[in-house]
């Protein structure tokens, strides 16, 4: 078997791990001799205090998100002629990492978070490993913590990251620009919906079911002109308060694990409301679904909502508060000159991608000539 490693960071419902399921997916689909190992670092050598760094995570980002924003952009976008250096974490997790690999011996390693980038950079600089790694960016910005010097190849999700990290050095032939990878299933263009009279929206709050919901909801009347499922990720609670209130217009649904599931979901509904993280974006771009983004996380989310907002490929709906109704606000603009801007943005987005799916590209540049006698 050729093994690969692939290191996402925290056992939370994430885009990391997402992106790190559907390259897996891609690279089975292609050789079946591939054999994917997915471990999160953390938790691998810390146990169950791994949770505890979880929910420390969700304490600062729900109670104190400026507090956190103003760290996140310190500590990893402040621009730095140094490298960056955390010594207790290479202590902590550096022979660990080097063990892993003596265990499993990958033939490739993908990174979808930016602390193993980080640490496997490191390693293979100083001549500590030499199995090939790549970073795969599960957001649309490059940050300071990503390895960069001796990572082999860089999969970014928007052309304007290969500019940045041509500036910092990386070379153009080490950058493929595919966009933030999605399952394959969502690259599957499904028939036109058919014919009905009343729109239908998706609301999201991510895989944690984050945000405002209360206030969000109560703007949608019982004769609203629109119906909603509402994504209630695995925020449990919300899911049963939904449940209950038995909405005529709201149709709640559990955390969506199945990639084939939440495709047909897109092909369901005419336009999503949710916040800007990395992979759902990605999704919607690929399902070329108008977007609407009512709130956001700090640090990550912010960055990739000025940059997509930036370049019309998604509507600032910050403002909902101020609307007597949200659907009137979003039917107006699915009938403005506005909409048909904003999918020729998309159109545009995708032909600045590589046309190549970035499994393949994995495989072809790192697996494909692993010698047989390894994969059988």
């Amino acid at each position: 078997m050729t093994t690969v490693l692939f290191l996402p960071l925290l056992q939370l419902p994430s885009g990391h791990h997402r992106v790190a399921e559907a390259l897996a997916e891609g690279l089975r689909s292609i050789d079946r001799a591939v054999k994917c190992e997915k471990i999160e670092l953390l938790s691998s050598r810390l146990g169950a205090k791994e949770q505890w760094i979880s929910r420390l995570y969700l304490r600062c980002i729900r109670h104190v998100p400026k507090a956190y924003s103003i760290a996140y952009r310190r500590s990893v976008l402040h621009p730095s002629s140094k490298p960056p250096s955390f010594p207790p974490y290479e202590w902590l997790f550096g022979g660990h990492l080097k063990q892993l690999i003596r265990r499993l011996t990958p033939a490739l390693i993908v990174c979808t978070h930016a602390f193993p980038s980080y640490l496997l950079d490191l390693l293979k600089q100083r001549g500590e490993i030499d199995v090939p790694v790549v970073n795969v960016y599960t957001d649309y910005f490059v940050h300071n913590l990503w390895g960069k010097t001796a990572i082999d190849v860089h999969f970014v999700g928007h052309p304007a990251m290969k500019a940045k990290l041509e500036e910092k050095g990386v070379t153009s032939e080490r950058i493929v620009v595919t966009g933030i990878p999605v399952h394959p299933v969502f690259s599957v263009r499904s028939a036109a919906p058919a014919a009905r009279s009343r729109y239908t929206g998706l609301i999201s709050g991510g895989s944690l079911g984050l945000g405002d919901w209360e206030r969000l909801l109560s703007k949608i009347a019982p004769d609203d002109p629109v119906d909603y499922y509402v994504l209630c990720g695995t925020n449990e609670q919300l899911y049963e308060r939904l449940k209950k209130k038995n909405h005529p217009r709201l149709l709640p649904l559990r955390y969506i694990s199945s990639p084939a599931a939440m495709s047909a979901l897109y092909d369901e509904v005419d336009f999503v409301l949710t916040k800007p993280g990395g992979v759902t974006l990605s999704e919607c771009l690929c399902k070329r679904k108008p977007t609407f983004i009512y709130a956001m996380l700090p640090g990550q989310e912010e960055i990739n909502f000025r940059l997509l907002c930036d370049d019309g490929l998604v509507f600032d709906f910050r403002h909902w508060r101020s609307l007597p109704s949200l659907s009137e606000a979003i039917i107006s603009m699915l009938h403005s000159p506005t909409l048909v801007r904003c999918l020729a943005k998309m159109d545009d987005y995708h032909r600045a991608l590589s046309p190549a799916d970035p499994a393949l590209v994995i495989y072809e540049r790192f697996l494909a000539a692993v010698p047989s006698r390894q994969k059988s």
